[in-house]
């Protein structure tokens, strides 16, 4: 036994050693790292257009996945790996704003409790189709929306699989 001072004593717990310290402090700090990269994968902004007229509204391209809100559009501009998407904020079933729910890594709406995937894939709930996509361009390092030309997944497969700009 080393020389400890009786304060040292912790009623029979053992007490590591440097070396063990250090593992598991980098264990610890490794696991913390994996949770922190899955959570914040993807995480939301509220954000305005850099430009709008009565057809259009461009917007920043996001530089990593995340999910940005434009409330005066009614926009969600999504970034998810290599591809972009803009949708209707609205819920598709009821026109109810969709919320982001970034701990199940999903959108959601608040009302009959329908979700989607980040891509605006339908996963479940009372929604009979995918979000609706808005038609993009990409200029430069920016993403134009075309606020007149919606795909509806149900009524133009084609349409909405390329309703996207990739990176």
């Amino acid at each position: 036994m080393t020389n400890r001072d009786a304060s040292d004593d912790c009623g029979g717990c053992t007490l590591l050693g440097r070396r063990e310290f250090l593992r598991d402090a980098a264990f610890a700090a490794a696991a913390l790292a994996a949770i922190g990269a899955t959570a914040g994968a993807m995480p939301v902004n509220v954000m305005d257009a850099i430009a709008v007229n009565d057809e259009q509204a461009t917007y920043p391209i996001p530089a990593a996945d995340g999910v940005n809100i434009d409330k005066k559009q009614e926009v969600i501009v999504a970034r998810v790996g290599n591809q972009v998407f803009a949708f209707e904020l609205a819920c598709p079933h009821q026109n109810t704003a969709l919320r982001w729910n970034d701990k199940a890594h999903e959108f959601q709406c608040p009302k009959h409790h329908s979700r989607y995937k980040p891509d605006g894939t339908f996963i479940d709930g009372r929604a009979t189709r995918n979000m609706d996509r808005f038609a993009v361009t990409k200029q430069g390092n920016n993403l134009v929306v075309d606020l007149d030309k919606v795909f509806e997944q149900d009524k133009d497969p084609a349409g909405w699989k390329s309703a996207a700009v990739t990176m």
